[in-house]
């Protein structure tokens, strides 16, 4: 399995490192995130100009024709940065939605407008029953006439307030935990009958509380076979893992680099602390633990281009080593950071936050040890 980057996928990188090294320093994060949307339109609409957001698009829905191993690539980077601009809900989640499970009309309505930043789209899944099982759905859609009627909760829809689509999962047979019976829609985000409470997140980005109550929808507006939704489901939490697992990936090379620069130049008995062997060893194990999840990382997302059938135990792997890995990383540079690691100002505890929030979504350690196991 080759590892290295194709010249495409460096100059890719180098044009993302570029972009987040002039925009991103912490004190402009916090003032996006401070804003109502908690991002950029300004910086999405960029995103869109260099290309990025048809990247993972073929080149027959008018895309770039990119794989996963390129949306790992710019994640991994807009991880070092803390980019805080809807990528992961639009283009990784609705995105794959759309592409792999919408019909070619759907997908010439939809993909160009999220391609060109005009639409931004989020993927509601998630139930406060459900806990970390993709199947556990009680939002209903149940057929009336020629229509199906929506009800339901779904919990931290990313990015719900900025939305023009949703795509939604709803039961349409079925009980509660059966993996048949799911389909998923495709909903305008103002559609007569829904109704969100928006909040911020710990790590400063946007999610909301969505309800649907009576929300029409018509057999148009189903993305993929009805009943059958789960493996589409399945696929987009995939992505979603592969692209959570490269930003993990980023902000820990930020953590451990940050805490490496910071030792040396603060001194503790006439000494900078990295000459202390005891601190040598820590940061050696942050390092060994950032390698270890960065080259999972890889080996996970390889195998999803190639559609192996490792994949799946891989992304269960993969998910239950960077919850641990990062939660390792990101304590560590906070107590060798002391207070000033607890500080605003000091950017190591907003990738302490973000890390742990990366850890419970899509399933934490827990869970996806036990997935892997079984």
């Amino acid at each position: 399995m080759d590892l290295s980057y194709t010249e495409e996928q460096v100059l890719l990188r180098d044009s993302v490192q570029k972009f987040v090294s002039d925009k991103y320093d912490i004190s402009e994060r916090n003032k996006l995130t401070a804003t109502d949307e908690g991002f950029s339109r300004e910086h999405w609409n960029q995103f869109a100009e260099l290309g990025w957001l048809a990247m993972p698009f073929a080149e027959e829905d008018g895309g770039i024709g990119g794989t996963p191993v390129d949306t790992m690539v710019m994640m991994e980077e807009f991880g070092k940065g803390l980019v805080v601009e809807p990528f992961l809900a639009t283009i990784v989640m609705a995105g794959t939605a759309i592409s792999e499970g919408g019909n070619e009309k759907q997908r010439a309505d939809l993909l160009p407008g999220i391609m060109d930043g005009s639409t931004i789209a989020s993927f509601a899944y998630a139930e406060q029953q459900a806990h970390h099982d993709l199947n556990n759905i009680v939002t209903t859609a149940k057929k009336d006439g020629d229509f199906f009627l929506v009800n339901g909760t779904k919990s931290v829809v990313l990015n719900a307030r900025s939305a023009d689509k949703l795509i939604v999962t709803a039961r349409t047979s079925g009980s509660e935990q059966d993996t048949d019976g799911i389909s998923v829609f495709v909903v305008d985000a103002d559609a007569e009958g829904i109704s969100r409470s928006d909040y911020p997140t710990v790590d400063g980005l946007r999610a909301s509380e969505v309800t649907f109550k009576d929300v029409k929808l018509s057999s148009d507006n189903v993305l993929g076979e009805l009943d059958k939704g789960f493996p589409l489901v399945q696929k987009i939490a995939n992505r979603a893992i592969l692209a959570l697992s490269a930003e993990a990936v980023g902000a820990m090379e930020v953590l451990y680099q940050d805490t490496i620069a910071y030792t040396k130049q603060r001194e503790q008995f006439d000494h900078p602390l990295s000459e202390f062997q005891v601190l040598k060893h820590r940061m050696t194990e942050m390092f060994m633990e950032y390698s270890l999840a960065k080259s999972l990382c890889m080996k996970a997302t390889m195998l999803e281009s190639q559609d192996s059938a490792e994949t799946q135990r891989t992304i269960h792997a993969l998910k239950y080593l960077i919850g641990k890995s990062t939660r390792f990383v990101a304590q560590n540079a906070v107590q060798l950071h002391g207070g000033m690691g607890m500080t605003e100002e000091l950017r190591v505890a907003h990738y302490f936050k973000r890390l742990t929030v990366i850890d419970s979504q899509f399933g934490n350690t827990d869970h996806h040890l036990t997935e892997f196991v079984a």
